[in-house]
């Protein structure tokens, strides 16, 4: 049996696809690693709708695992060196759906009219940190040479998705949405 640990990290190094050894705080692992922590973040989120129940529900978490996995590919995108091919590439039409689900959820939704707290269920909680996490890993890719330019285009969307994908939880599950307040 294959053992999860290999050692061959102990010494600050990582394997990128197709195996070149990089520095673990190298832009392309620093960018992927946090595509992984916005991805573990999406599924925290999807555990807080266990034994919840909404119109939509079933959709919505589908939607949502389909992201993880595209999320999962475009890590895989920046953890590839420049000179290899991509096995799997990121397409607009992913971006497009992005934006689709968007503009749906967004019909359930009252304007907004201020800004607003992460707050409410404790989904819609945990996918306002999913959205702060994907913010930071746009950030993040922004260092990565020849990085495809889809990656960064879909990880700033998929903040604003997640970012209704929030909204969407706290109205279903009614969550108290927080308006941030002027005056402290």
């Amino acid at each position: 049996m294959a053992r999860i640990y290999t050692r061959s990290g102990d010494k600050g190094q990582t394997s990128l696809i197709y195996g070149k050894r990089v520095a673990k705080n190298d832009a392309r692992v620093e960018a992927y690693g946090t595509c992984d922590e916005a991805n573990s973040m999406i599924g925290l989120a999807l555990s807080f709708l266990d034994g919840e129940n909404f119109d939509g529900k079933d959709e919505f978490i589908s939607t949502l695992h389909k992201v993880q996995t595209i999320l999962f590919h475009v890590g895989a995108e920046l953890a590839t060196p420049s000179d290899k091919e991509v096995a799997w590439k990121l397409k607009h039409e992913h971006i497009e759906e992005l934006e689709k689900q968007i503009d749906q959820w967004e019909e359930e939704l009252p304007p907004l009219k201020n800004f607003i707290l992460p707050s409410g269920h404790r989904a819609s909680a945990a996918l306002h940190t999913a959205r702060t996490v994907a913010r930071r890993a746009e950030r993040a890719a922004v260092g990565v040479d020849d990085a495809n330019p889809m990656v960064q285009s879909y990880i700033n969307r998929l903040s604003d998705f997640l970012f209704v994908a929030a909204r969407y939880v706290n109205r279903k599950l009614g969550g108290e949405e927080r308006n941030l307040k002027a005056d402290i």
